[in-house]
């Protein structure tokens, strides 16, 4: 064997394998060379411009924009404003509250960033002054930190009517392709097995919460002596 170089049964079982994950990388690198095709088409304007639902976002409020640090906070806005789609104006959303139905508006806040969008951001030192540091809990109980706008009343919601005046340029034939190959992706169930291979893991959710879960098996995770104990 070591004269004519023949392989071994489990050599050749690896070579298969090599192989085929050498395929799943060539089909990442199509589908992301694919991706970039459909992303940079470009757009067209929509002639004539038509209106889809409403848009909500913060602006400096009238006083302020009139005043000497109008543009200071301006500049801060453009980092940390946010914008809430709707199709109906007022916003409102249908709630329960004993027993009945209300409608309450949908809360909106100016973003607060984490500490490393917070470094993106490049703010200088005196907009750095008008941000203090905040503690949110997660679901799990772990405490992370954000940085909050200090003086959030320099700002008022405004609603205007949320305009489509462009389209991206469609690609027919780009886009069947793209759609066949991720059909051949999720019906041979290959998703699992790149994700394997380009990142080392495939994440798997659990979508039900933990208390339920906690109550279906309350003995898992935990060693016999402590159960006896209880």
């Amino acid at each position: 064997m070591l004269c004519y170089r023949l392989s071994t049964a489990r050599q050749r079982k690896r070579m298969q394998y090599e192989d085929h994950d050498k395929q799943l990388i060539q089909l990442h690198k199509k589908e992301h060379a694919l991706y970039l095709q459909h992303k940079n088409l470009g757009w067209e304007p929509l002639r004539p411009p038509v209106q889809k639902g409403w848009i909500r976002h913060f602006v400096v409020r009238e006083d302020v924009a009139a005043g000497r640090y109008g543009e200071f906070f301006e500049a801060i806005l453009k980092k940390i404003n946010t914008y809430e789609y709707d199709w109906k104006k007022d916003f409102k959303r249908k709630r329960k509250r004993r027993g009945k139905k209300i409608y309450v508006v949908r809360p909106q806040h100016l973003l607060r960033p984490y500490p490393f969008q917070f470094e993106r951001m490049e703010f200088t030192e005196t907009e750095q002054q008008f941000f203090r540091e905040v503690w949110d809990m997660d679901s799990k109980g772990k405490l992370y930190k954000r940085y909050e706008f200090a003086e959030p009343w320099r700002y008022v919601l405004k609603i205007r009517p949320n305009m489509i005046d462009k389209i991206r340029i469609k690609d027919a034939l780009l886009e069947s392709e793209m759609k066949e190959l991720d059909n051949y992706m999720e019906k041979n169930d290959l998703r699992k097995r790149q994700d394997k291979i380009l990142r080392g893991y495939h994440k798997y959710r659990d979508w039900r919460p933990a208390e339920k879960y906690d109550e279906i098996n309350e003995f898992k995770n935990k060693q016999l002596v402590r159960i006896l104990i209880q």
